[in-house]
């Protein structure tokens, strides 16, 4: 089997390419990000890069600059659903990383769905990302696979050369809190709830929102996600 490459994407064709991932990963109606707006924002500074084998693109990531000078936005990381397990994901975060350093960005930021599993180990426990700030129904009304329930989103803090990240970049086990003061559960398939039971998701999701919102006007944050229990770890300070 060919290897996989990472790299920048160049030229149009790639930027369609990506459009077109986008629509097979979030599903049809979910609004992808058009070519030519992906294009231009690598024209002035963002980062478009892609995973490659044998010449398809297995998954993207999208990232741009914010008004913070040193902080990058990262809005979209996609991976086909015939290449998961490759760990595509986590490995387009590190050519994130690695390009942003490279350009003097220390801080990266991005949202996420709180309640989906996958999501939730990839960005604060392989990563190493924390979050104190809950952003409800963040982009209102969705389609594809968020259909259903308000678009709560987690607005997840990459700082790249934090002794975190630097351990988790390295491969080496990033230890859990060891006295979190509170544990917040998540659903074992949020999807799969929200395909069979919208109310039952609804629930779970405003449910989420309350308790985490609390948490975060005590002064506690994420910084862990116990992957066995599925729970998030909240600490003070």
């Amino acid at each position: 089997m060919s290897e996989i490459t990472f790299r920048d994407l160049d030229g149009m064709a790639e930027f369609r390419t990506a459009e077109e991932l986008q629509r097979a990963v979030w599903g049809e109606g979910d609004k992808e990000d058009p070519a030519d707006l992906m294009m231009v924002m690598q024209h002035e500074g963002g980062l478009v890069a892609g995973a490659f084998r044998d010449g398809q693109m297995l998954g993207y990531v999208f990232g741009f600059p914010t008004a913070t000078p040193g902080v990058q936005h990262s809005h979209r990381l996609a991976v086909l659903e015939a290449a998961r397990g490759l760990g595509l994901g986590v490995r387009l975060k590190w050519y994130q990383r690695d390009w942003c350093l490279a350009r003097d960005i220390r801080h990266v930021r991005w949202t996420y769905d709180p309640l989906r599993l996958p999501n939730a180990t990839l960005n604060i426990h392989r990563l190493g990302a924390q979050a104190s700030t809950y952003l409800p129904d963040y982009y209102g009304a969705m389609e594809g696979i968020n259909k259903g329930a308000p678009s709560d989103r987690l607005m997840a803090d990459w700082f790249l050369d934090s002794p975190r990240v630097v351990a988790c970049a390295a491969g080496a086990p990033l230890p859990y809190p060891t006295d979190p003061a509170a544990r917040v559960a998540v659903p074992a398939d949020f999807g799969a709830l929200l395909h069979a039971d919208p109310a039952a998701a609804r629930a779970a999701r405003l449910e989420n929102r309350a308790t985490l919102q609390q948490a975060f006007a005590q002064g506690q944050r994420i910084t862990g996600f116990d992957s066995a229990s599925r729970s998030y770890l909240l600490t003070t300070g």
